[in-house]
This record gives structure tokens, sequence and C-alpha cells, in this order.
């Protein structure tokens, strides 16, 4: 089994997803940022506006439409805490 990230992706008034994810991307105002087991530990800011897309097993993927707010990820995973998170109008797997 590959091995795989813990993520959260929490909006200012509830954690909107949770769970184990094979990779994140999300959208910084350095540029798109992919995010794999094992990355490097950093904290960045989310472009306005911005998407969160969430790789899981099998390749299925999750994308949230995000307004503001900071990308962390460290030892334990991944966190995205931003102002506002609503599931992306289009799914960039299909």
């Amino acid at each position: 089994m590959a091995k795989q990230l813990h993520v959260e992706l929490v909006a200012v008034e509830k954690k909107v997803w949770t769970g184990e994810a094979e990779m994140v991307i999300a959208r910084t105002t350095e540029g798109e940022l992919g995010v794999l087991p094992g990355h490097a530990p950093l904290l960045g800011q989310l472009a306005e506006p911005g998407q969160v897309r969430i790789t899981l097993g099998g390749g299925e993927q999750v994308a949230y439409d995000v307004a503001g707010g900071f990308v962390s990820v460290t030892a334990e995973g991944v966190t995205i805490l931003a102002e506002e998170a609503v599931p992306a109008t289009a799914s960039a797997t299909h």
C-alpha cells in the first residue's frame, strides 16, 4: 500500500474534509504546490481565487474552491485553513 497523507481542510465555521490521501495540490501565491508523503514542512498562503485538489487512493480526486487562507505541511500531514471552501463546480478528474 502506498504511503498516505493525513489531510484536513478547515473553513472558518467547520471542518470541510478530513481523511487519508495520496497527494494534495493547492494553488498558493507562489504557484501550484504538490504535496506527497514525506514532503518537507512548509507554510504557504493560498491564492485567491484558489483550488485544492485531494487525490485519494485509487486515483479518485475531490476538489474544493477556496478563498483566502493557508496551507501547512508538517510531519503529521497537511492542513488547509481557508476562509471559505466549497466543492468545486467542475471536477478535474473527468
